[in-house]
């Protein structure tokens, strides 16, 4: 097929093209799943022929991503016996100063994030500095987004901490046979954190002032909560005022409607019908206590009988970027009944929307308070894909187990560092031994796998190969020699520029994975020897910082924060060429550019 040409490519490079472009695109304005888009585009390369079938499933054997597979059995551990807990326990303290709590909060975090997963740290810890902003009279947007910033920074510190890190050090190692260190990334990566630090505290005027969601909701004991009246209810055929529904104790009445969605002028005398949607405002205590004392059910379904009114808790929950939810209202779709919850309010940027929440479309960073029974689990699989919850309460015991986990962890990285076993083996120890020591069961560790991930991290690789075996990785080495001239620094700076900028809308795993061969080609036909070219990549395209969609962890604080799209944008293009100058300064100084024998 290659022997038709246009522009200089190939049909198989010209599909490779069509389904990188098709496929980002897919992901940037539709809601499809990112691990279903990855493999569609696997499947395109194969069925056209791209890629034969070892080489269209090579992502899948692959000992990088495997590699991150078996890492979230060890972060399960971690997790489960409290390691994270207690290190923030004794490390945030009371600094008298905003220079000293950012100082603080991004060390911990960065650290923690070098051999963690960075969207597990931050997880714990929103809560955690929302509660400390407080204690020290920090707006917490002003915390939320260094937060989120140090996870990433602290992320490229180390091989395991950040995905990229670990493809493009296992395309290296494929490449060449030589393997890199886990902490080839230490040094640069600590450099450019200090930088990072250093900068925020200069730039905090940048940073928002904004009201968090729950503010919202602890600012007042009101909720807006929404009743169904049933077609069994013995109020049915009476006026309001004489069914004790017009005047509620701990709230009032603020819309009504009957089945033809009509809202209606509210007075006592307005008779109640089967199906009548009753909408209320007021303590949502009592206001549930109400609607069991007269036989009102769920605007959606009944998720409490008569036993159990005082049988629930209210969770807090955001929406995140891609949920199903985005554009719709819950009283359009089946959610509460799919899920059994009642949603009592909606939050956005900080202020409660005082209106029927069933009947509010749903933006990412919408704040919603829940009503659950206290049996239901907010964490299974289906409401953390559209939600992501702050205050579960499965919080793990901290004891003997803590320090077992800890010391897996350490002799795991250790190993590695010393050039005693590989990444691969180390990690594969570190999981047994967390299971056999009991730092997580089976269940535990098998629900800590991130399929998703997984299948983006191997679905980059294969779209790495292909840019690759096309020659449009050589074609765009040449074009940007042919910009850039032949001077290293140039090459290397233009190359860390784009890739920091590109990973600000698609995946850091997927953009290490296409810049691979463009960077080792460019370093390659330079005549200089790859390693430095690489690992200044692997810093700069896991630095996005100027858009809420550039990272998971940004994504985790943008509701709880109450932040704007541009509340990132304004600081973070300012962080991109702060964080893009340290990188290639420090990696240059660490590892000299060497010409190839």
């Amino acid at each position: 097929m290659d022997s038709l040409m246009f522009l200089g490519f190939g049909l198989d490079a010209w599909i490779t093209i069509v389904t990188v472009l098709g496929m980002f695109t897919i992901l940037l304005f539709t809601k499809w799943r990112s691990d279903l888009v990855f493999l569609g585009a696997i499947g395109v390369l194969y069925v056209t022929g791209v890629l034969d079938a070892k080489e269209a499933f090579s992502g899948f054997s692959s000992t990088s991503v495997i590699t991150v597979g078996v890492l979230f059995v060890v972060v399960a551990g971690l997790t489960y016996t409290g390691v994270l807990q207690c290190i923030v326990k004794y490390l945030l303290g009371s600094p008298n100063s905003y220079s000293k709590a950012v100082t603080r909060l991004m060390l911990p975090v960065a650290v923690l994030s070098s051999f963690l997963s960075n969207t597990t740290v931050v997880s714990l810890f929103v809560n955690i500095v929302k509660m400390w902003a407080k204690k020290l009279g920090i707006s917490p947007s002003k915390l939320l987004i260094p937060l989120s910033y140090a996870s990433g920074m602290g992320g490229v510190c180390t091989l395991i901490g950040t995905p990229p890190n670990l493809i493009i050090s296992g395309l290296y190692e494929e490449k060449t046979g030589e393997a890199m260190n886990i902490l080839t990334t230490t040094i640069p990566g600590l450099f450019c954190l200090a930088i990072g630090v250093l900068s925020i505290i200069a730039m905090r005027r940048l940073l928002p002032d904004r009201k968090v969601p729950e503010s919202a909701f602890e600012s007042t004991g009101e909720y807006t909560v929404e009743f169904l009246v049933p077609s069994d209810n013995p109020y049915i055929g009476k006026k309001l005022g004489q069914a004790g529904l017009f005047h509620v104790k701990g709230g009032s009445l603020i819309e009504m409607h009957h089945f033809d969605n009509v809202p209606l002028a509210i007075t006592e005398n307005e008779p109640i019908m089967g199906g009548d949607h009753l909408v209320y405002a007021g303590r949502i205590d009592e206001l549930i206590d109400m609607a069991s004392s007269h036989k009102l059910v769920s605007a959606d379904h009944h998720i409490f009988s008569i036993d159990e009114v005082h049988d629930y808790r209210l969770h807090t929950a955001y929406i995140t970027f891609g949920s199903s939810l985005i554009g719709t209202t819950i009283g359009g779709s089946t959610f509460e009944k799919d899920n059994n919850v009642m949603l009592a309010a909606v939050a956005r940027r900080g202020e409660r929307l005082n209106v029927a929440p069933r009947e509010v479309e749903l933006q990412a960073g919408d704040t919603l308070l829940l009503v659950c029974p206290k049996q239901i689990n907010v964490n299974t699989a289906a409401l953390k894909h559209d939600l992501h919850f702050f205050d579960s309460e499965d919080v793990p015991n901290i004891g003997y187990g803590t320090l077992i986990s800890s010391a897996i962890m350490i002799a795991m990285v250790a190993l590695s560092a010393f050039g005693v076993l590989p990444l691969l083996q180390c990690a594969f120890l570190a999981a047994a031994a967390m299971l056999i020591c009991r730092c997580c069961n089976m269940d535990q560790a098998m629900r800590a796998i991130n399929w998703d991930i997984l299948m983006v991290f191997a679905g980059s690789a294969v779209l790495g190969l292909a840019i690759q075996k096309t020659g449009i990785a050589e074609w765009l080495a040449n074009g940007i020699l042919d910009v850039c001239g032949t001077n290293p620094l140039v090459v290397m700076t233009a190359v860390c520029f784009v890739g920091t900028f590109i990973t600000e809308f698609i995946s850091n795993t997927a953009a290490g994975a296409m810049f691979f061969p463009i960077m080792y080609e460019a370093a390659e036909k330079l005549g200089y020897d790859p390693f430095p070219f690489l690992v200044a990549l692997m810093v700069s395209v896991s630095s996005s910082f100027a858009t809420p969609i550039g990272s998971p962890t940004h994504m985790l604080v943008y509701g709880p924060g109450g932040y704007r799209f541009s509340d990132f944008m304004r600081i973070g293009l300012l962080m991109n060429l702060i964080i893009l100058a340290a990188n290639i300064l420090i990696v240059n100084l660490v590892y000299p550019l060497t010409p190839l024998q």
